[in-house]
């Protein structure tokens, strides 16, 4: 099965920038994963099963692309956490300090917080595609979890 690129771009290009910003921190490079991800798909011969591995297939493809990004160099001109933030809009400021914790979490935490919060994963798809157990991503989720629990109520108790 294959779906034009357009489609998948229309369907997906919010989703796999979110998870390459999550990895990158980098406006900049996560526009460029999202490109990287749909021009390997076009030039990909590979067959798909259906539409739901196709998207595990962009996912896991703009996963790497990112890690690659985020351990080849420094990035000149990156966007800082603090500016990115300021360009979204949240429903509440609580929303918003969320966001922000989530974001200082370490990359296998946030990672997985996100694909489980933000697009809806389940353990199990996640650990497809992060080629992991699911045990670890329940782990990951868990500590996760506590460290923002942890950071919020700092932050939460020093606003008292």
């Amino acid at each position: 099965m294959r779906i034009p690129v357009q489609e998948l771009v229309e369907m997906y290009k919010d989703n796999i920038y979110a998870a390459a910003f999550n990895i990158c921190k980098s406006a900049a490079d996560a526009e460029d994963v999202v490109q990287d991800t749909f021009l390997q798909y076009y030039m990909t011969k590979k067959e798909f099963d259906d539409e739901k591995h196709i998207r595990y297939w962009i996912l896991r493809v703009a996963i790497n692309k990112a890690k690659n990004i985020q351990s080849s160099f420094r990035r000149k001109n990156e966007m800082s956490l603090e500016d990115y933030v300021e360009t979204l809009t949240f429903e509440t400021p609580e929303s918003r300090e969320l966001f922000e914790e989530v974001m200082k979490l370490p990359e296998k935490y946030r990672v997985v917080i996100h694909l489980f919060y933000y697009e809806d994963y389940s353990v199990k798809e996640i650990a497809k595609i992060l080629r992991t157990t699911e045990s670890s991503v329940k782990v990951r989720l868990s500590r996760g979890r506590a460290k923002l629990k942890d950071a919020l109520k700092e932050e939460w108790e020093d606003e008292q």
